[in-house]
């Protein structure tokens, strides 16, 4: 697994290592990645099971409004259905400070709903590397457009059941904040 990693360092690839070598990577590396495994990664039992490509995340959502506003919208939304907000990174401030780049209004927002964490983390507790759930905004065509991880697809690399369903509940969750933001 060294090696693995070190590979997957040189590559600055997003992989994720669960439980027994079940991993999520660029499809730049596959060939690589299955010489270091010695095989194919797992197929997921459920939720499209194990791929090459970074984490899937669920359609954009336009809400027609300022940035500041969606965040603020997003932010009583996610509070709505149980999560609070452990982390807010400004994308556009941050690589301004940092590299002096300009860059569109973008806002990630770690959200966290303890009861399905604390579910989640007793049944698996390498899902860590997953949490919190990822919201993100971002600026486009003079509105916002409001973006959520899908938590099946994420949590599936773990071929965990007893997360299924913790995953299920999440999907459901933020499935209604979206439908909060876009007024349905």
């Amino acid at each position: 697994m060294k090696e693995l990693t070190e590979t997957i360092g040189r590559f600055l690839t997003p992989t994720i290592v669960i439980g027994k070598g079940v991993l999520l990577g660029f499809a730049s590396n596959r060939a690589r990645i299955e010489e270091l495994l010695g095989r194919k990664p797992k197929e997921g039992k459920w939720g499209g099971g194990c791929s090459y490509e970074p984490q899937r995340v669920r359609p954009d959502y336009s809400i027609g409004t300022a940035v500041e506003e969606a965040v603020e919208r997003t932010k009583a939304a996610l509070q709505a259905e149980g999560f609070g907000i452990l982390t807010e990174i400004d994308i556009k401030a941050t690589l301004k400070q940092k590299l002096n780049a300009d860059f569109r209004k973008y806002v990630i927002l770690g959200a966290c709903n303890p009861p399905l964490a604390h579910r989640a983390l007793w049944t698996e507790l390498e899902i860590g590397l997953l949490l919190p759930c990822k919201v993100i905004v971002y600026e486009e065509d003079g509105g916002a457009v409001v973006s959520a991880i899908d938590p099946l697809a994420a949590m599936s690399i773990a071929e965990s059941p007893a997360l299924e369903e913790v995953a299920t509940t999440v999907n459901a969750k933020l499935r209604r904040v979206v439908e909060t933001l876009r007024g349905e």
